[in-house]
């Protein structure tokens, strides 16, 4: 095609692409509204998760017991998020987890003392540690896992391959009478004088 009929034809063709785009947006369904025919709705920015606050697990919930000092609470549970001075006796674990796609979630747990002992404590049910994991855990499994520990008659096999001499063709007598060479290097500072 000659260079001057070019310009008239993209000019025509561009054209004719703008008018089935805007004949495609106008026959739209009505139930589909226009957020989701806008290219700006399929393309979403990358959030990522955010974890706050202490996590608290339902094992370390189990193992409170009424009568134990602020000390073991707080080497059980961690420092508390918050420690009201109007409040002295209480201290409340806030933990909450925001991860894309799913809605927000919170958990709150609260110690209550009297005369420096644990008297109760109270709050939401609390995930176990491989419940959160596994909350955590988005990535894609890509298959099973293999297993990473040897048969006891892989550990034989392994054993007496490393106890059998090397065959006599891999060692060369010029290999096992040579010294091996000592590098030298000049000093680090010079000397002082």
């Amino acid at each position: 095609m000659p260079v001057n009929h070019r310009s008239p034809f993209l000019a025509g063709l561009i054209v004719a692409a703008c008018a089935v785009l805007a004949a495609c947006t106008s026959t739209a369904p009505a139930s589909t509204s226009a957020s989701a025919l806008s290219p700006t709705s399929w393309i979403t920015p990358f959030r990522a998760d955010i974890v706050q606050g202490n996590f608290i697990s339902s094992e370390q919930v189990g193992q409170l017991r009424a009568g134990m000092s602020r000390n073991d609470v707080r080497n059980l549970l961690g420092t508390p998020l918050l420690a009201s001075v109007f409040h002295a006796d209480r201290w409340d674990y806030v933990f909450t987890m925001r991860r894309q796609g799913v809605a927000a979630q919170s958990f709150n747990y609260s110690v209550f003392f009297k005369a420096d002992l644990l008297d109760t404590f109270t709050g939401d049910a609390m995930p176990s540690e491989s419940e959160f994991i596994a909350k955590m855990d988005q990535r894609r499994k890509l298959g099973k896992v293999p297993q990473l520990e040897a048969t006891p008659a892989q550990l034989e096999a392994a054993a007496k391959k490393i106890s059998a001499p090397l065959p006599a063709s891999t060692v060369t007598p010029a290999a096992s009478t040579a010294q091996p060479t000592v590098a030298s290097y000049p000093p680090l500072e010079s000397p002082r004088q």
